[in-house]
């Protein structure tokens, strides 16, 4: 199965802008040297926009979609009606759902497969993200 190749990031001047403008979809480009140095918007065939980001946002698409049709990139919370919500982590060649932060524990201690709880369960559903929501981890440890 193809998926789309597709990334979000925060623009660089996030602050300055209304919450609705803080993140951009597109595609990263790097140099020689491995760093990336502009994230591209694709407009259509030959037209394209490249913005500045914080790296430290970038965020690849996972190929699925929430239960509101609405686009799941790795670092997006989730909640799936369980006790704690989930991030969304790529751990083992496949996008997982991580609760790992419950228990204190790195990232892959505590998981499930996110591709089988959005086609099969149908009830995931993104309430944010690690930069912007972290406060809804509940039960984070400190």
């Amino acid at each position: 199965m193809n998926r789309e190749i597709l990334f979000k990031a925060k623009r660089m001047n996030w602050r300055e802008l209304p919450k609705d403008e803080w993140w951009i979809e597109g595609l990263p480009s790097f140099d020689i040297n491995g760093n990336m140095t502009e994230f591209e918007i694709y407009k259509g065939f030959a037209d394209r926009e490249t913005i500045e980001i914080d790296a430290k946002t970038l965020c690849e698409y996972t190929g699925l979609s929430d239960k509101n049709g609405r686009k799941i990139f790795e670092n997006d919370i989730c909640d799936r009606k369980e006790e704690f919500p989930e991030i969304v982590t790529y751990h083992d060649g496949d996008w997982t759902l991580d609760y790992s932060y419950v228990s204190g524990k790195e990232s892959g201690y505590n998981y499930c497969n996110l591709g089988f709880y959005t086609r099969n369960r149908g009830g995931v559903e993104v309430i944010g993200n690690i930069f912007d929501n972290h406060e809804i981890l509940k039960g984070e440890s400190k």
